[in-house]
């Protein structure tokens, strides 16, 4: 099955600049290949993450699905608006998105979170994703920027925010946190964060899942060590 196929195009109305847009969204059923532990999946011969955030093509505002969706605070459309309708970007919309394209897109989402000084998790979201992309493509370099500025954000969020956000608990995120510090290859930061979820014998009984993986990340460390 060509890339292509993978993908359709609908059209979703924009609430910055008001006016319908093409957006390439993927379907469901793709072959799992492996997961890495920090979330990342990886997929046979395609890359869904590419497609994560859209992009309007009329003003070039850019988020995720849910930012779309969902109502947007007035005083954060203000801004954008502000930003978007009095500078004419467009963004020309691809059906099939390359590095290029898919990287843009992450960059323009975190630059207008940081407008609207956008909750720490999206951020994170967003800078994760964009270090998964470049993963895929072997760029170390930029991997590991955006996976650092990820722990950032994700500490902030777990500093000043609510929790659960969607499926994401705190301890999930705590684990994220020591799974990108590994990867980035601190272990000192990496093995405060999981000692937190080992030690906590509430995180074993509640979310048990996230307790084996913190285990596991944990044994896997001591191993290479050795």
């Amino acid at each position: 099955m060509a890339e292509i196929e993978k993908t359709f195009v609908v059209e979703k109305f924009c609430p910055v600049c008001e006016k319908n847009f093409r957006v390439v969204k993927t379907r469901s059923r793709l072959m799992v290949l492996q997961r890495d532990d920090d979330a990342c999946v990886h997929y046979e011969n395609f890359n869904p993450y590419f497609y994560t955030v859209w992009v309007c093509e009329h003003c070039g505002f850019a988020a995720d699905e849910s930012t779309f969706t969902k109502k947007i605070p007035d005083r954060h459309l203000t801004i954008l608006r502000a930003v978007l309708l009095t500078k004419n970007i467009k963004i020309p919309f691809v059906e099939e998105r390359t590095l290029e394209n898919a990287s843009t897109a992450f960059r323009l989402a975190l630059k207008y979170q940081e407008l609207i000084r956008g909750k720490a998790s999206k951020r994170a979201k967003y800078a994760h994703q964009l270090a998964w992309i470049y993963r895929e493509a072997g760029d170390k370099t930029q991997e590991a920027e955006f996976l650092a500025k990820a722990a950032d954000f994700y500490e902030e969020a777990l500093m000043r925010e609510s929790f659960p956000i969607g499926e994401l608990t705190d301890n999930a995120v705590v684990y994220l946190v020591a799974a990108i510090y590994n990867r980035l290859g601190d272990r000192k930061k990496a093995t405060s964060f999981l000692s937190r979820l080992i030690s906590d014998q509430g995180v074993r009984e509640r979310e048990p899942r996230i307790y084996d993986k913190a285990r596991d990340l944990w044994s896997d460390m001591r191993a290479r060590k050795k």
